[in-house]
């Protein structure tokens, strides 16, 4: 036995695309600013310290080592995956416009079958001279305003836990 409907709906009425969640970027921690010191915790440069630049639209942070001292290149991290720290280094000098498109991949050449096979043959991945520019730019700012030896011997240390260290009571 089949229902019998009223109202049957018509075949080309056009139907409402469901309303999609666009993700907003998340707040920003309390304890980090433009200019504050953190720290990595993972990724390639787990351990060093890094210069906050400011949060982007996606909700990654802008972060540089500056380069020259730790050799940390400017990028985006999330926040959750670093550590502030009471340090603060004045950024208002950093007059470069970086953004979410700075960071965006550039079009890599296809590579062969052969190239695929044989990793010496491959064609070889560089930084644009545009990027290389922007790192000097940024980091120039940010060395101008670190006068203090100890500050850019605090920048380029690397930072470790050891067995007996007791985080939660740390400060940084």
């Amino acid at each position: 036995m089949v229902k019998k409907y009223d109202w049957y709906p018509a075949d080309d009425a056009a139907k409402k695309a469901p309303k999609r969640h666009t993700p907003k970027a998340p707040k920003l921690r309390a304890s980090i600013a433009p200019g504050t010191v953190l720290i990595l915790l993972a990724g390639r440069f787990r351990g060093k310290r890094v210069v906050c630049l400011k949060q982007l639209k996606s909700g990654l942070l802008a972060v540089t080592g500056p380069y020259k001292v730790n050799g940390v290149p400017l990028k985006r991290v999330n926040q959750v995956y670093t550590l502030s720290t009471s340090l603060k280094v004045d950024v208002s000098a950093v007059k470069a416009a970086v953004t979410d498109e700075t960071f965006a991949k550039e079009a890599k050449a296809k590579r062969s079958r052969s190239q695929k096979f044989f990793a010496e043959n491959a064609p070889k991945s560089t930084t644009s001279d545009a990027r290389k520019k922007l790192q000097k730019e940024v980091d120039s700012a940010i060395l101008g305003k670190l006068k203090d030896k100890m500050q850019l011997k605090y920048l380029g240390a690397r930072f470790s836990l050891t067995k007996n260290d007791a985080p939660h009571a740390m400060k940084f």
